[in-house]
């Protein structure tokens, strides 16, 4: 489809209307010639003595001449000027082509853009009613999560994970940074201490600890010998070693195997103490904050904070292309499910409308002066000539119809005053 001056478009479609114009513009002209021939014969004859008949025949020509003329001007007067002249108010399209379009867009702004004629129009439609029957479809319903799915993949492929990794740990870093942490965890861990939660993470280390002595008591007694002086005889060294290996060793094995042991006792009361001190104690608070801010500046964490994006982002596009995984499963009941919701509540349903009817609205009057203006400006760079060719391709064979019609109305209405001039006359 060519385009030409100002982004207007002629297409084979209307060359073809201009031929068919061009054609009947022929046929027009064709009948003004055929009556101006008969008008000439006409008044021959009426010179020649032919009859009374000649007269009409002459009076019908003329009048149809004057009408054909008269439509001629009227219809070349919208696209060009007649024959060339400077004649006022003709050329109207070429020359009025910027008011016109200037009219058209108020036009359209007045009668199409107004929030009470959306209103009207969406709720004559009953667009909630249709898009809950066509959802609860099962075959919409599965075009409608593969179409977002789609999109779902697509968006997330556009990202670049560096933009998102870059987001993301600034939106972490900052919420951690802005929040204290440590009354949050004092809170969380006097719950804990009160229920027992921590009484099996007690057990655990205590089993492991003994584990442990168990497993490596070689060691054990290796590190207390290796610390002895060494004017100390070895097999003293050695029995120092055991001795101190056993007493360990039973320990260990009194705080598992006995719950109400003195040091199980201690921790209770140490992780008491603590949970108060994070919640109320500023220095303890203090400290937690500069760990915390350690800890987040690290550029390992940081690290696993923006690869946490690389996971999601993979686990959700593999989702997303499996057909039969769970998130498009949930978002293909979820829309049936809406569907069936939409089409047999009548509650929901007005409120379906009621929110499109105010988006609609909203987007209509707050963008009415740009999409008027899209309309104004589009015909304002449109070239006249171009534009008038256009226009009188369209509806060019009408206006020829109209000089067809010119020229018998007239011919008959000067029938009827000749008639009428000689019945009065007689």
């Amino acid at each position: 489809m060519p385009t030409v001056a100002g982004g207007l478009t002629y297409s084979a479609a209307d060359e073809e209307k201009r031929r068919g114009v061009r054609r009947m513009k022929t046929l027009a002209t064709g009948l003004l010639i055929a009556v101006a021939a008969v008008y000439a014969l006409a008044k021959w004859g009426q010179s020649s003595g032919a009859g009374g008949w000649a007269g009409y025949v002459a009076a019908a020509a003329e009048a149809g001449m004057v009408g054909a003329l008269a439509d001629w001007f009227a219809v070349t007067a919208l696209f060009r000027r007649p024959m060339g002249l400077p004649i006022p108010h003709t050329a109207i399209i070429p020359t009025k082509k910027d008011q016109l379009g200037q009219s058209l867009g108020e036009f359209v702004g007045e009668n199409f853009l107004s929030g009470g004629v959306v209103r009207v129009r969406l709720r004559a439609v009953g667009i909630s009613s249709r898009l809950g029957g066509w959802l609860a479809e099962p075959a919409h319903a599965d075009r409608v999560t593969a179409e977002l799915a789609t999109a779902l993949r697509g968006a997330l492929r556009v990202l670049r994970d560096s933009d998102v990794q870059a987001v993301v740990g600034e939106a972490v870093t900052r919420r951690a940074d802005a929040q204290e942490v440590a009354p949050g965890i004092g809170a969380m861990l006097e719950r804990i201490v009160a229920d027992g939660g921590h009484h099996r993470v007690v057990d655990l280390v205590c089993v492991r600890a003994h584990d442990w002595l168990v497993e490596h008591g070689d060691s054990v007694m290796g590190a207390v010998t290796g610390g002895a002086p060494g004017w100390t005889p070895r097999f003293v060294d050695r029995k120092v070693g055991e001795r101190v290996y056993k007493e360990l060793l039973r320990f260990a094995a009194e705080m598992r195997d006995m719950p109400d042991h003195p040091a199980r006792g201690a921790v209770d009361r140490f992780l008491a103490d603590f949970a108060g001190d994070l919640q109320s104690d500023t220095d303890t608070r203090a400290r937690v904050e500069r760990l915390k801010s350690e800890v987040l500046g690290r550029s390992e964490v940081q690290d696993l904070i923006a690869s946490a994006w690389s996971s999601v982002r993979a686990m959700i596009v593999a989702a997303a292309e499996d057909e039969r995984s769970e998130l498009r499963l949930r978002a293909r009941a979820a829309i049936l499910s809406l569907g069936s919701r939409i089409a047999t509540d009548a509650r929901l349903r007005a409120k379906v409308d009621g929110w499109l009817e105010d988006a609609a609205v909203y987007v209509v009057t707050t963008y009415r002066d740009e999409i008027t203006a899209l309309i104004t400006d589009t015909v304002a760079g449109w070239d006249a000539e171009h534009t008038s060719r256009k226009i009188e391709a369209h509806i060019g064979r009408d206006l020829q119809f109209i000089r067809i019609n010119g020229t018998v109305v007239g011919a008959l209405a000067g029938l009827c005053i000749y008639t009428a001039s000689r019945l009065l006359g007689a």
